[in-house]
């Protein structure tokens, strides 16, 4: 029996499983984000867009991995 979903079911819609991973690592990047505001760290980055698509990339990659295998 193969466990990995081909595909997820979402209410009607089926969507592979990297947008999921895709949309979690949004959802984490932005409280990550929130978070370095709040704290004041986001002042020492140069390219803060960089840093949230740097972001975003890791926490898809470790979702992906981890907590959805594709």
């Amino acid at each position: 029996m193969n466990l990995v979903p081909s595909e997820v079911n979402i209410m009607g819609v089926y969507a592979p499983p990297l947008v999921i991973a895709v949309i979690l690592g949004t959802i984490a990047m932005v409280l990550t984000v929130y978070l370095l505001n709040r704290h004041q760290l986001s002042r020492y980055f140069l390219y803060p867009e960089l840093v949230m698509l740097a972001l975003v990339s890791i926490y898809t990659t470790i979702i992906g991995t981890l907590v959805i295998p594709i």
